[in-house]
Formats: structure tokens, C-alpha cells, sequence
């Protein structure tokens, strides 16, 4: 009896201890731990090329989780959509924009998180989503080939603009403004022996004039009815009669 009681004790620790092996060696093998994710998902407007499953996820940085499906959005094709495993510690908030970007040196695409504004309220699941939804931005390589066509466009104008100034009907109307200055130009340097003389008189003139407006204008001054009455004649002078 107590012999089938020790094999009964024995047969149960096997049991317990390969069941521990087994489970000790799922867990290893998938990578299980004892750290708590969130589940959440991006829609991308723009090409996610370079981005895979198990993509890291950067909070400021800091690696936070990994991407864990990848798939065109059903209702959009133009969208992708990325559900993303993150740390739940992670502060993913009302503000928090995710966008795609790369490490210089490796190549490899990963998932940036960053807080843009200070609207700390926590995500909540929209209707009709199984998770929470971050906002997204652009990535750097949309940014630059946004302004790279931006540059394009503005020189395609600058370069119609120059061929509309420089169409034949405006080259004749340039033209003729040009040779108009030309004989401008070439009339006052035949001219100007006289030109300069005349002018040197308008000035001696003008100052003159404004001599004896000045003049005037003391004489209003001081006896203001001259104006009606006229200027009083000088007073007589000695032996002087009128």
C-alpha cells in the first residue's frame, strides 16, 4: 500500500515538474514576461514602407512596445493601419502623436511617440474601434517631398512668369521703353550746355521769389490792413513835398 501511495507521490511530481519545463520553454521561446501592454492603433495617410511586425515603438526615445499587425485599412485603402502593443506606463495621451521614422545609421523604421500639446486626458476606444486611436503626423521623408514639390510648383510659376514678361509682344514694348530712355539720355547730354545754364536761372529765380515772399509776409505781419488799405507811403523827408 504505502508503495503505491510513494509511486502515486512520484508520478504527480513528474507530472508538475515537466508541465513547469514545458511552460518555462513557451515562455522563453515567445518572449512572455511579466510586463502589461495596451493595445492601440495608428492610421497611417502615407507608405509605411520599412515598418514590419515587431517594429519598435520609441516614446520620446524610449523603447515602449512593438508593432503587432500591419494591414490596409478596410474602409480607406488609402490608410494603413497599425495596431501597436505599447507598455502600459506608457503616458499615451490626447496629445500624443505618433509618426514614422528612422535610425540614421541601421536603416530601420520604427514608430515615434511624442507628446505635441498639453492635453494630458487619456485615450479613450471611438465608436466602432476595438482600441484606442493615436493621432498621427507626417514623417520627415513626407515633410521633405512635400516641399520638394512645393519648390517644383513655385518654380514652374516663377519660370511661366519670366515667359510671359519675356513673350514678343512685351520684348517690343521693353524694347521700345529702352530706346525711348536711350534718346532721353542722348537729348540732354547734346544738350547740356544750355539745359544746365537754364537751370541754374530757375533756381536764382525761385530763391529770389522766395526772398520776397518772405518779405511780404513780415510787412503782412506787422501791419496786417495793408491788405485793404494798401502799403502807407514812406514819410517825407527833410525839405521834401508831396
Amino acid at each position: 500500500m504505502d508503495k503505491n501511495i510513494n509511486y502515486t507521490l512520484v508520478g504527480a511530481f513528474m507530472i508538475v515538474l515537466i508541465s513547469a519545463i514545458v511552460l518555462a520553454i513557451i515562455w522563453l521561446s515567445s518572449g512572455l514576461s511579466l510586463t502589461h501592454f495596451k493595445t492601440y492603433i495608428i492610421y497611417m495617410q502615407e507608405s509605411v514602407s520599412g515598418l514590419s511586425i515587431d517594429s519598435p515603438i520609441e516614446f520620446n526615445g524610449v523603447d515602449v512596445g512593438t508593432v503587432s499587425d500591419i494591414e490596409l485599412d478596410a474602409l480607406n485603402p488609402k490608410r494603413v493601419k497599425v495596431e501597436l502593443n505599447i507598455h502600459s506606463s506608457t503616458p499615451v495621451t490626447q496629445g500624443t502623436v505618433a509618426t514614422l521614422n528612422t535610425r540614421g545609421f541601421t536603416g530601420i523604421t520604427y514608430v515615434a511617440l511624442k507628446d505635441v500639446s498639453l492635453d494630458l486626458r487619456p485615450l479613450v476606444t471611438p465608436k466602432g474601434e476595438l482600441y484606442p486611436v493615436i493621432k498621427t503626423g507626417p514623417s520627415l521623408f513626407l515633410r521633405i517631398d512635400t516641399a520638394l514639390q512645393q519648390l517644383s510648383s513655385n518654380l514652374h510659376d516663377v519660370t511661366q512668369s519670366i515667359q510671359l514678361v519675356l513673350d514678343k509682344e512685351n520684348q517690343l514694348a521693353i524694347k521700345k521703353i529702352l530706346n525711348n530712355m536711350q534718346s532721353i539720355t542722348a537729348t540732354w547730354a547734346s544738350n547740356d550746355n544750355q539745359i544746365l545754364p537754364m537751370a541754374y536761372r530757375a533756381l536764382s529765380n525761385f530763391n529770389e521769389a522766395s526772398r520776397n515772399l518772405a518779405g511780404v509776409s513780415a510787412e503782412l505781419q506787422q501791419n496786417p490792413s495793408m491788405l485793404i488799405r494798401g502799403k502807407t507811403a514812406a514819410p517825407l523827408g527833410p525839405g521834401e513835398t508831396r
